[in-house]
């Protein structure tokens, strides 16, 4: 079996189920929702208490739950063809050099962790209809300047 076999098996047995992402993640639990489910459509881990939770929800072989806990391949094609994964890629190429400016500003020179990140969204009531909010934290990690000389700062952190 592959990664992409188990996730389909994993998305068969929820819908055989009628399970939400909601009702998943409250069995599995342990981490943020987003892990979770990226971790069943293959594109995250589960440590092993997780993946034998999973495994037992979801009446997976102990094979298919090592698979679980495998570090996965990551990504998809680009650009990402799935309207909705669009618009996210689409505000990282019109907004991008606008954030990257502002963060630079505030933090100095670096980067945004995608690692050391949190998400969270929520539903919100509008009389134009329903919007999406989307709340994004990532650690902010410095560029390394190696081999600077005494008196060089060694990281991009913000000079004052």
């Amino acid at each position: 079996m592959t990664r992409a076999q188990l996730t389909e098996k994993i998305l068969d047995i929820k819908r055989e189920k009628n399970w939400t992402w909601k009702y998943i993640c409250e069995e599995i639990g342990g981490v943020a929702p987003t892990m979770i489910v990226g971790a069943l459509l293959g594109q995250m881990k589960l440590v092993k208490p997780l993946a034998k939770k999973a495994a037992t929800l979801f009446g997976l072989s102990e094979v298919e739950e090592r698979m679980l806990n495998e570090v996965p391949y990551r990504g998809t094609a680009m650009p990402p063809t799935d309207p909705l994964i669009y618009r996210f890629y689409e505000m990282v190429m019109v907004n991008g050099p606008a954030w990257k400016a502002l963060i630079e500003e505030e933090f100095g020179d670096g980067i945004m962790s995608a690692i050391d990140f949190d998400f969270h969204f929520e539903r919100m009531a509008h009389e134009k209809g329903d919007r999406v909010k989307i709340e994004m934290t990532g650690k902010f990690l410095p560029y390394k300047y190696y081999g600077a000389e005494q008196g060089i700062p060694a990281y991009g952190f913000k000079e004052e």
